[in-house]
């Protein structure tokens, strides 16, 4: 039964949303993804990338990655992450921004002046990642403005990457920076899991226990099918497979808790 048990616990720890090594069914977005980082980071070309697709679709999961795999060509260039959620406000982005970087923090406009300053002077490339972009529409489109217009400065060194669920969020928010052409975010879409997508991406997850299959693989393509219907949401999917091995952990302990003593009428 112990033995069982640690089969279990392995299979909800490999079905948990971590990173993987390789991302199933996203080697053309990851392909892209380090294309445009070695291009802009490494070639010293301000730009920006706006990331879109609905949640669970891999967009944090991959850049993820290809940071990880890029990490020691990035090296001599600053990165900062930044999650939108965690911003009190818009505008929060703009100091958080500044710490990140080592300058001193300042407030309302004074704080953007000084960014802008560091940012279009002499020095490496910042490439800056704000996850869940959709947070800073709300309020005030100027802060997405500000920024993707910073990636398109002349002597700009910044390489601006949103991520968002939104699919029309540029044309909504960043109209303006259409006018300028040269200036119009690149544009790369995560289009929901499909169901051979999902089934791998599951089969994959669960291949790394050990011993005999945990769940049936009727029952991942089932779940496959359902989710890939709904959202085709990975996170979704690997829920539900982790929800199931805690049934089947449940049903199994309750067995080996009945157990008939020896020698007795079961």
């Amino acid at each position: 039964a112990a033995l069982a048990g640690s089969c279990y616990q392995q299979a909800k720890q490999v079905l948990h949303a971590a990173v993987p090594e390789r991302l199933q069914g996203r080697e053309q977005e990851t392909g892209m993804l380090r294309q445009f980082l070695l291009e802009h980071v490494l070639g010293r070309r301000p730009g920006s990338l706006y990331v879109s697709g609905a949640p669970g679709t891999g967009k944090t999961a991959c850049l993820s990655r290809v940071l990880l795999d890029c990490k020691d060509k990035l090296a001599g260039s600053r990165t900062v992450v930044l999650n939108c959620m965690a911003l009190g406000s818009a505008h929060g982005v703009f100091p958080a921004l500044a710490q990140q970087l080592g300058l001193p923090v300042a407030t309302g406009r004074e704080s953007i002046r000084s960014l802008e300053k560091h940012l279009t002077a002499p020095g490496p490339m910042v490439l800056l990642v704000l996850d869940e972009l959709d947070q800073l529409e709300s309020k005030g489109q100027d802060v997405l403005y500000t920024l993707f217009e910073w990636a398109q400065l002349p002597s700009s060194r910044l390489v601006l990457v949103g991520l968002a669920n939104a699919l029309d969020l540029t044309d909504r928010s960043l109209a303006r920076l259409g006018a300028h052409l040269a200036g119009k975010p690149r544009l790369l879409h995560f289009p929901p899991y499909t169901k051979e997508q999902l089934t791998c991406i599951l089969q994959e997850r669960l291949g790394q226990v050990a011993g005999d299959p945990v769940l049936d693989s009727a029952a991942l393509q089932f779940c496959a099918r359902k989710v890939s219907a709904v959202s085709g949401d990975a996170r979704k999917a690997l829920d539900i497979c982790r929800r199931a091995v805690e049934v089947v952990e449940l049903e199994v302990r309750g067995q080996t808790l009945l157990k008939p003593l020896p020698g007795g009428e079961s």
